[in-house]
């Protein structure tokens, strides 16, 4: 197991085990059934490791299905000027949610937990240290309040960015400080009651949205 870092309740602990190995129990066939498009159709690597922070002195591997093409300068968070790289299968991956799959793994070595604040790139937690050294009190986790109600905000104004020197500013002086206040607000109010609706609301709002997709006419 990865050495353990920010705060985690026994109970929180145990449902992310146990939930986590039902999951992929029942999910391996997709698991597997992805890599295989993934490799047949854009080779290899098949998994993109993005070097995430648990604590603001303690970094992990986040495992994603690769949706880019490779780019050895490849830095920083994803805006406008990235989405030239993205694959076709990558773009529907990122539509479902798909790529973050592998993210099972994580939760089941303990690196991140179902329900926390999303673990950041060292680069932000280096520039922000103050603020994360309270944000990553908590364990970072797959989905949270910042998730819910601010994500699809961050989306629209990443896409906005030409440049990666735009998309970092945006995300410093934009994202950063409203995702932290979600995330605080999480930590003050944190149950396991709360994790599981919040993850309830979490499936829910994929569905409606993939429902409001596909309810759109075609061109």
């Amino acid at each position: 197991m990865a050495q353990m870092g920010a705060a985690m309740t026994a109970t929180k602990r145990l449902f992310d085990i146990l939930v986590s190995l039902l999951l992929l129990a029942l999910l391996w066939p997709v698991l597997l059934g992805i890599a295989a498009v993934i490799l047949i159709r854009d080779g290899r690597p098949v998994i993109f490791r993005s070097e995430r922070m648990r604590t603001v002195d303690q970094p992990f591997f986040l495992w994603k299905f690769r949706t880019m093409r490779n780019d050895a300068a490849d830095s920083g968070v994803t805006g406008k000027d990235k989405a030239s790289r993205i694959t076709r299968t990558g773009a529907y991956l990122r539509r479902k949610r798909l790529d973050e799959l592998p993210q099972l793994w994580n939760i089941l070595r303990g690196d991140i937990s179902f329900v926390g604040p999303r673990p950041p790139l060292p680069r932000y937690v280096r520039l922000f240290p103050q603020l994360y050294a309270k944000v990553l009190t908590s364990r970072p986790g797959v989905t949270g309040l910042a998730t819910l109600f601010y994500h699809e905000h961050e989306e629209a104004l990443l896409a906005q960015c030409k440049t990666a020197e735009d998309t970092d500013r945006v995300y410093r002086q934009r994202c950063v400080p409203q995702k932290a206040r979600l995330d605080l607000i999480y930590q003050s109010n944190r149950t396991l009651c709360l994790d599981m609706i919040l993850m309830v609301k979490t499936v829910h709002r994929k569905l409606r949205l993939r429902r409001k997709r596909d309810a759109r006419p075609s061109k």
